[in-house]
């Protein structure tokens, strides 16, 4: 697994949203929050597992980010993940009471995806699928 560079993280860290783009591009996107925890990257969706966008996530397993500008080609991992102790803590910190549809309810928990670096590709390879 790829690791994010520290002036990644910092930007993650410090900006609001994300927009995340499940697949190879031309599908919907979702602006969503997202969490930093111990230098990996998480976002939920408050509306569980059956959400649209969780199962393009899924189902592809990699897509891309854009933050403040920047995008990246991401790794999605979704489902039996091991959630860091103090994820709850780090969605409640960065966005207050709005935050109580990630943490407080079993299936936003249930639909966190964390999001890698995806490696880089050679010349005219295609995406990861």
């Amino acid at each position: 697994m790829n690791r994010w560079i520290s002036e990644d993280l910092t930007l993650l860290a410090e900006t609001y949203s994300l927009t995340l783009t499940a697949g190879d591009g031309g599908r919907d996107s979702v602006e969503i929050g997202m969490a930093v925890v111990d230098g990996k990257v998480y976002v939920r969706s408050y509306r569980g597992v059956r959400s649209r966008w969780y199962q393009a996530a899924r189902k592809h397993g990699h897509g891309q980010i854009q933050v403040a500008g920047v995008t990246h080609d991401v790794v999605l991992t979704a489902g039996d993940l091991t959630l860091p102790a103090g994820l709850d803590a780090a969605f409640r910190a960065k966005y207050g009471p709005v935050s109580d549809a990630l943490i407080a309810v079993p299936e936003a928990r249930a639909a966190t995806i964390r999001i890698d670096p995806a490696p880089p590709r050679r010349l005219n390879e295609p995406p990861a699928s």
